[in-house]
């Protein structure tokens, strides 16, 4: 079903249009009558920097989207579109110097008029505001279990990581089970009580805390006993067993919340 899902995406002209940016110096290379045209080259051929560039940005793709947590085929192309593009603007540099210029202009262009698709399906999700809109919500009702994301808007892990957390309150949402999400980037004061860090380097980000009876219980990554962060891959599949969502979803199905109603009173 997501591979289905994947396939429908790549369909939009973002991708289309971004993978063909990113495969462009390759393409043009590989085919004669437009290499001939272009480089005015009878034969094509990749050189040895050219070699060494490609290669140098295959190492860095398969690192930084494993470490942006990039589980799908999606997520792997939105993570990798930065680095392909920039490896082919240096090729393109390479090879001629107004070929480079000419595509960092489309690129920009690109940028500018075709920005990434969002997250379109359904959510049930509370976007709280700072640490005191946080704390109002746990002590209105302290039956009610938060699931809480912390994330920021311009870190990659916490971008790829926002479809699954739609799907997961979508899929468990109740009126005693919520799910909600903060900007720690917007509300630092957030971030310095649950002890989140929001910098360019954390490997806290995104950051999932639930809460029980007003109080945290579960966080993932979470420090070990020597203070060291664990590694959390977020897959569906890992926050569920993770959260022990599925007997947190029943045990709040079979005990909901049971409202006072007021009797009738006799004239």
């Amino acid at each position: 079903m997501a591979f289905k899902q994947d396939v429908k995406l790549l369909m939009k002209p973002y991708y289309l249009i971004n993978i063909l940016l990113s495969l462009s110096y390759i393409v043009v290379k590989k085919i004669a009558f437009i290499c001939e045209f272009v480089f005015n080259e009878a034969e094509c051929e990749l050189e040895g920097r050219e070699i060494e560039i490609l290669f140098f940005l295959v190492i860095v793709i398969s690192f930084r989207t494993r470490k942006a947590g990039s589980v799908t085929m999606i997520n792997y192309l939105s993570s990798s579109f930065v680095y392909t593009k920039v490896a082919n603007l240096l090729l393109w540099l390479h090879a001629d110097i107004r070929g480079g210029i000419l595509f960092a202009i489309i690129i920009t262009l690109c940028g500018l008029v075709l920005p990434e698709p969002t997250y379109q399906g359904p959510e049930n999700i509370t976007y709280l505001r700072g640490a005191t809109g946080l704390q109002e919500e746990l002590n209105r009702d302290t039956r009610v279990v938060w699931i809480v994301a912390f994330y920021t808007a311009w870190n990659p892990a916490c971008v790829n990581f926002a479809p699954t957390f739609s799907q997961l309150s979508a899929e468990y949402g109740l009126e005693n089970l919520k799910f909600g999400k903060i900007d720690i980037g917007r509300y630092p004061d957030v971030a310095a009580k649950y002890h989140v860090s929001d910098a360019s380097t954390s490997k806290q980000l995104p950051s999932i805390l639930l809460f029980k009876d007003g109080k945290e219980i579960e966080r993932r990554p979470y420090a070990n006993s020597k203070g060291k962060l664990v590694k959390f891959l977020f897959s569906l599949d890992n926050i569920k067993a993770a959260f022990d969502l599925n007997n947190v979803y029943k045990t709040c199905k079979e005990n909901p919340i049971k409202r006072k109603e007021k009797k009738d009173k006799k004239a």
